[in-house]
């Protein structure tokens, strides 16, 4: 089986595990998911869902967030960590956003790394979710699976990044993506991967179980 080969049956598979692969972060305005993202850095998207509420009625627009007051915002933000560099760059993002692009978060790669604390993780995470375009986010869990199964080699984000743009279709790289962060947590876990409950065991180089397809 060919790397591409060995992808789509991934894929297939995953498909059927996890039906309605969705950001794990709630947001209601494009902006909201890039400011939660930054939050989420070094920090669980379960822990950024438990302030956002707050934080998006504290803040309702960009404008506010631009003219935000630091103290609070910080106060806010302080459960997620280093919340004095996510603070200064969330303001800082709103006041571009203004500036720059109308308001409007922008839809291409270049456009969105000129965005305070925005890296190509986030950057992707918003071409695929906000845009709908092709977009491979490399996070931890897409990091660590796509090594196992062999079709990534290396922890560098942006190699790894490359090497599954080669073989996962276009259209298919941001859910699928969405399903490696699902599948991650449920069943390949970090230290003690579930391979007896994978429905990749027969399949993926790494399993510990191997079983038979019929």
């Amino acid at each position: 089986m060919t790397t591409n080969e060995l992808a789509l049956e991934i894929i297939k598979r995953l498909k059927i595990d996890y039906p309605d692969p969705m950001c794990s972060l709630d947001y209601g305005k494009d902006y909201e998911l890039l400011f939660s993202v930054r939050l989420a850095a070094q920090c669980t998207d379960e822990r950024v869902n438990q302030i956002a509420p707050r934080l998006y009625k504290t803040f309702p627009t960009l404008e506010s967030f631009a003219s935000a007051d630091i103290a609070l915002l910080e106060e806010i933000i302080r459960p997620c960590g280093f919340f004095h560099i996510k603070a200064r760059d969330i303001v800082a993002c709103a006041a571009m956003l203004l500036t720059n692009f109308g308001g409007k978060v922008p839809d291409t790669m270049d456009e969105l790394l000129k965005l305070p604390g925005v890296g190509r993780k986030t950057a992707n995470l918003i071409l695929g979710d906000i845009y709908h375009k092709p977009a491979v986010v490399t996070d931890t869990h897409c990091i660590r699976l796509s090594n196992r199964m062999g079709l990534a080699s290396g922890k560098d984000p942006y190699k790894v990044e490359k090497q599954l743009a080669a073989v996962l279709p276009p259209d298919e790289q941001s859910d699928f993506c969405h399903r490696l962060v699902l599948h991650g947590r449920a069943v390949c876990k970090a230290r003690s991967p579930k391979c007896g409950l994978c429905s990749l065991s027969d399949i993926c180089p790494s399993s510990t179980v191997r079983t038979e397809k019929n």
